[in-house]
């Protein structure tokens, strides 16, 4: 017989898990791989709405006043010659006068030449705008800045809407001829 006094002295043998204890093992592991995929997520989530939500501080995400956001969105995209000759298109009769205003108005600018086209109801007017044109373009850079107009093409009036009937030979233009 043996009494607890003849086993050797030194560290007890460790009992292999088994049933309960193998399945606390696996749920606290799945737990902790669970948490680390949720903090995982979590980042990923921040960084892609750029950080903490927003405090007092103001910051890039807070909204804008609109004036502020259009001006934003012109500078992103490089719309700035576009706008700034659509803006002058809008103050056409302050840039020219009010007489000239009356008689002609800028019809579309090309941004890739840097001419501004305008349509005159008279070839009158057309003559006299093109006879203008070399001071109208230094103000119109003056107030866009340099090099934004090269050159400003000045079309006479349109002419009638032509015609096809049976009275017309064919390749005529009969009287459209005479216009501009």
């Amino acid at each position: 017989m043996t009494d607890g006094m003849d086993q050797p002295a030194g560290p007890s043998p460790v009992p292999e898990p088994s049933g309960v204890d193998l399945a606390r093992v696996a749920l606290r592991a799945a737990k902790e791989q669970a948490r680390a995929r949720g903090a995982a997520a979590q980042q990923k989530k921040q960084a892609r709405r750029g950080g903490l939500r927003s405090g007092a501080r103001a910051d890039g995400r807070d909204p804008l006043p609109l004036g502020a956001a259009i001006n934003r969105l012109i500078t992103e995209r490089g719309w700035e010659a576009p706008a700034a000759v659509g803006g002058v298109m809008g103050r056409w009769p302050q840039m020219v006068g009010p007489e000239v205003a009356q008689h002609c108005e800028p019809q579309r600018y090309d941004e890739d030449a840097r001419v501004l086209t305008v349509r005159c109801d008279s070839t009158a007017w057309a003559t006299q705008l093109r006879l203008l044109a070399p001071q109208l373009v230094a103000r119109l850079n003056a107030d866009l800045g340099h090099g934004t107009v090269k050159m400003i093409k000045v079309l006479g009036p349109g002419g009638p809407a032509r015609r096809y009937g049976p009275l017309r030979s064919p390749g005529s233009t009969g009287p459209g001829d005479t216009y501009g």
